[in-house]
């Protein structure tokens, strides 16, 4: 990317998920939950009511026109998300079902080869099942083992080991 901040008007995102019009006891909704249950744009929502009603069928694994039509729908994300955080191209991108499927496909593809016997792993995220996960599965790994790390936070926003 070029390094420019780019200024964002939060009442038109807002705007884009139908949810936020929502009031809760009296008061405009606001969602902070996990991104495991993330409230979904229009857009998304218009994108997903699209490929069921227009193009569902399986993606890379059929010869028809549905398939063939997914596919290529589903590859065109890539070059979208490339565009948007300044990856050289589609190729660069890797999409998963979820964080947690991400940071177990990072730990054991791009981690395992390089860790040795009494590296650390460290994490500064407060120990969620995503967070921890990779480290979890580290542990448990057959062979020599690096030490686990994490540091968890407590309240009131106190860093500990």
């Amino acid at each position: 990317m070029d390094g420019t901040r780019r200024s964002f008007d939060l009442e038109a995102i807002r705007a884009d998920f139908p949810i936020l019009s929502r009031e809760v006891h009296g008061k405009p909704l606001v969602y902070l939950d996990s991104a495991a249950s993330a409230q979904k744009p229009t857009q998304v929502l218009d994108a997903l009511m699209s490929a069921y009603q227009d193009t569902y069928a399986n993606v890379h694994r059929g010869l028809h026109f549905l398939s063939e039509a997914s596919t290529d729908l589903y590859e065109a994300v890539r070059g979208k998300v490339a565009g948007f955080i300044g990856a050289a191209s589609g190729d660069e991108i890797v999409l998963t079902s979820g964080a947690t499927m991400s940071l177990i496909l990072i730990a054991r593809c791009w981690a395992q080869p390089r860790l040795q016997p009494g590296d650390e792993i460290r994490s500064a995220l407060p120990n969620t099942t995503p967070t921890s996960c990779p480290g979890r599965w580290w542990q448990r790994r057959p062979g020599p083992r690096s030490a686990l790390s994490c540091w968890r936070m407590t309240a009131p926003f106190r860093w500990r080991v």
